[in-house]
């Protein structure tokens, strides 16, 4: 862009030398250029030997020392735990520097090894034992049930009876409930490829194919489809999503070695704590469009331009995050130091407030109060603030940049003060995306589209559980070993939202 310009003032003149007003053209433009790619390479370093975290820590130590008040009333602060002061005497260890040792968890399997001592204790009376304990692994294994169904002949050649088989995962196939939730909770939350599966069976004396894993995470999928689509249409009909999309590499046959580009496309229901992946093979509207055509509620999202159909909608009410206008002037502080500094700083008591709030635990309503007065007037002197030195910036410097990003989402950006119930940022849906990041740094790819479509299945309800504090893969192990018998009118119990560890055979209505 900077040499088109460079051309573009060059052939401006007829003569053979360029004059002195295209000269000045000239010098501003190359000083902006060499402003440009400091900036850029400054962005650099610090993405490769930079802190990646955007904690803020202004130069006035007390800038943050906010006396926030709801209704003329100090917000109330969380009750100090009793205490009770107790003296006594102890004779001093002579050990120094000795580390200390968590106990080992009271749940685990316990091989008691008792050693008596080599001379004769006969005549002897025990006073006591030591007990020392040492944490063992042993590999997971791998066994056959093996189901014997006995044959009898009714008399009078009346027929053979035999014991009817119970329901299994894949009708006729060889794997069990417990190993095909190994084989899922392995790629999409440990993030082990199938490939490298298959290389530890191998160590195990069981060879499995690549191929045949993959035949298997598909039989999974297709078992827990009517599950996925109810999960889905839970999430769609809550009031209050936060959106976010990430990228993942997809092989397409028809473009002979090269990978497709595609996204997921994630929501989270903060209210509920439910994830929902949606794969498109774009970034474009076209995704959130479709997706979110019945949704009605509360939508917040990051900048991408693709959110902003739903401004105005009259379903919709749109919300934007703080957290990625916060990281443009993170980006700048080496670009314009007091600048930046004075926005992060102002930023930063509005996360204060925000804080306080989450510790005194304030309903929607006292929330949406306590912003209201103490919120509000911080964001209408960010906002002169922005107005002014939006004129006498760059427009390609980082802070110019950091400015015109929240200006341009201004209203979105402030709009979170009028509903106490809705978030100042969109982080919980970025945290529910990590999987998929860890994920891409180790299968890389999804070997199709119908794959990709797949993962986002498994990674909607498996984030979900995550979220509840399940066990993953004692919830899909009890899933695949029960779905197939399960009414669809109580389908909903299986759900990770609904799920417990107590769900057993029992409750199988």
């Amino acid at each position: 862009m900077q040499q088109t310009a460079y051309i573009g003032v060059m052939e401006t003149s007829t003569d053979k030398n360029p004059t002195y007003d295209e000269l000045v053209a000239l010098n501003s433009l190359l000083q902006s250029e060499n402003a440009y790619l400091k900036q850029e390479l400054a962005n650099l370093k610090r993405l490769i030997f930079g802190q990646k975290r955007e904690r803020f820590v202004p130069a006035d130590s007390n800038q943050m020392d906010l006396e926030l008040e709801l209704n003329g009333e100090s917000l109330p602060t969380p009750a100090e735990p009793a205490t009770e002061e107790i003296a006594y005497i102890r004779r001093k260890k002579q050990e120094k520097n000795k580390p200390s040792r968590n106990a080992l968890p009271a749940h685990l399997p316990r091989d008691v090894v008792v050693i008596e001592p080599t001379e004769d204790t006969a005549g002897m009376q025990k006073i006591g034992e030591e007990i020392t304990e040492e944490l063992e692994y042993t590999p997971a294994t791998l066994r056959v049930t093996q189901y014997v169904r006995p044959k009898y002949a009714k008399p009078n050649s009346d027929g053979v009876i035999i014991g009817k088989l119970p329901s299994r995962p894949i009708e006729k196939g060889k794997p069990g409930p417990g190993l095909l939730a190994h084989v899922a909770i392995s790629k999409f939350v440990d993030h082990q490829p199938l490939y490298r599966q298959s290389q530890m069976l191998k160590r195990q004396g069981v060879e499995i194919a690549r191929s045949t894993l993959g035949d298997w995470i598909t039989a999974v999928c297709d078992i827990l489809e009517p599950l996925h689509a109810l999960h889905r249409d839970n999430v769609l009909s809550s009031a209050y999503l936060m959106a976010d999309e990430t990228p993942i590499r997809v092989l397409d046959y028809k473009k002979k070695g090269k990978s497709h580009l595609g996204y997921h496309w994630v929501y989270y229901d903060p209210l509920s704590r439910q994830v929902l992946f949606d794969y498109r093979q774009g970034r474009g509207r076209e995704g959130p469009q479709d997706c979110l055509k019945n949704f009605a509620g509360l939508l917040q999202t990051d900048g991408w331009q693709a959110y902003e159909l739903f401004e105005g909608h009259e379903k919709i009410v749109l919300f934007s995050c703080w957290a990625h206008a916060r990281r443009k002037f993170t980006e700048a502080l080496e670009n314009d130091p007091e600048r930046a500094n004075y926005a992060l700083g102002e930023i930063q008591k509005l996360y204060a407030i925000e804080r306080r709030a989450r510790e005194a635990e304030l309903a929607p309503d006292a929330r949406r109060t306590l912003r209201q007065e103490q919120a509000l007037p911080i964001l209408k002197e960010l906002e002169t603030w922005l107005q002014q030195n939006h004129l006498t910036t760059l427009p390609e410097s980082k802070i110019g940049k950091a400015i015109t990003y929240a200006l341009k989402r201004w209203d979105k950006l402030v709009r979170y003060v009028d509903y106490g119930q809705v978030e100042i940022d969109n982080n919980l849906v970025e945290n529910a995306i990590r999987p998929v990041a860890l994920g891409r740094k180790n299968y890389l790819f999804a070997g199709s589209h119908e794959g990709a479509d797949r993962a986002a299945m498994l990674y909607s309800l498996l984030a979900t559980a995550k979220q509840h504090g399940i066990e993953p893969f004692a919830w899909l192990r009890d899933v695949l070993a029960r779905i197939a018998d399960y009414p669809n009118k109580h389908l909903a119990k299986l759900l990770p939202l609904n799920w417990t560890a107590e769900t057993t055979e029992k409750n199988n209505l």
